[in-house]
């Protein structure tokens, strides 16, 4: 499947003399898309393979993956449950863009508290909910596993080896290990975190066979689906400059941090970059309705 790689002109990015290309996978799929799309891809022909027609995968109130696999399923014609942390949805999912979404494609949910989810892939969890579904194809957490890193490993194309460097945001790391291994040993891969820490090197080593790839943990803007009114005003003002809309959870922190960075001097001139557009814009009404309570501007759809 092609994608297009659009360059995007800033007067900084003129300035410091760096290209900058995106590469829209959010345009694969008006609902699977992006690395989700990619992730799905061998899950959904190994579960077939294994004559499964059922799938269970886990995810919080806003993720992208839920919805994702909910559609998926639907177009393949299997069953979907997914198992979503936090009980107290369990009678307002219908108010959660989102799961609404997810409802709608035939998803049946099972919510666990936060306490358990934590421990929802050990043994006797997965007995539980083989006695209250029967037999599934499990999907971890993302739908991160080696056979989603095998469909990562599809978004470079030989076109896209001519790029210095490659960026992409991380959230599992699951995509960023699929990067590094389909990019060449003269580019160097950069992993922007949405989550605080240093702990995702050892996840991410688990997939990644090159040490091309390195991380940029300074742009978490809290962690987690954490956002300011700063980066809500760079992505507006992003859209508005290039019409690429961003997602807040990464790639909004994905392009402020290669701008950013841009502005440091931290790139050579006439370095060229390619950023890879993750997808996750479903997620953005609901964060809009966060944006609302807390009276911080919304995300221009």
């Amino acid at each position: 499947m092609k994608t297009q790689n659009q360059q995007i002109s800033l007067p900084i990015l003129q300035e410091k003399k760096v290209l900058l290309f995106i590469k829209r996978e959010d345009l694969i799929h008006p609902f699977i898309s992006g690395n989700k799309f990619r992730k799905l891809k061998y899950n959904l022909l190994e579960a077939k393979k294994k004559g499964h027609d059922t799938l269970l995968t886990y995810g919080g109130a806003f993720s992208n993956h839920i919805a994702a696999t909910a559609y998926a399923g639907r177009e393949a014609k299997m069953r979907t449950i997914g198992v979503i942390r936090g009980e107290e949805l369990r009678t307002k999912w219908h108010e959660n863009p989102t799961l609404a979404f997810a409802g709608r494609q035939g998803m049946q949910f099972h919510f666990l508290s936060r306490e358990a989810y934590r421990e929802k892939t050990t043994s006797g969890e997965l007995q539980k909910l083989e006695a209250l579904f029967g037999r599934f194809y499990e999907l971890p957490e993302g739908g991160s596993n080696s056979l989603a890193v095998k469909g990562c490993e599809e978004m470079l194309t030989s076109r896209d080896l001519q790029f210095d460097v490659v960026c992409a945001a991380v959230g599992t790391g699951t995509t960023l290990a699929g990067i590094s291994n389909a990019a060449s040993s003269e580019q160097s891969v950069l992993g922007f975190p949405s989550l605080k820490g240093d702990f995702l090197k050892e996840d991410i080593r688990k997939f990644a066979f090159k040490g091309n790839w390195n991380l940029q943990t300074e742009y978490h803007f809290g962690g987690y689906a954490k956002v300011t009114r700063e980066l809500i005003e760079f992505m507006n003002r992003f859209k508005q400059e290039t019409q690429v809309p961003l997602d807040p959870v990464y790639t909004g922190k994905l392009l402020y941090g290669i701008l950013d960075m841009v502005k440091k001097d931290r790139f050579k001139p006439n370095s060229s970059l390619l950023a890879i557009h993750t997808g996750g814009l479903q997620g953005r009404i609901g964060m809009n309705m966060k944006l609302k309570k807390k009276n911080l501007p919304l995300i221009q759809l």
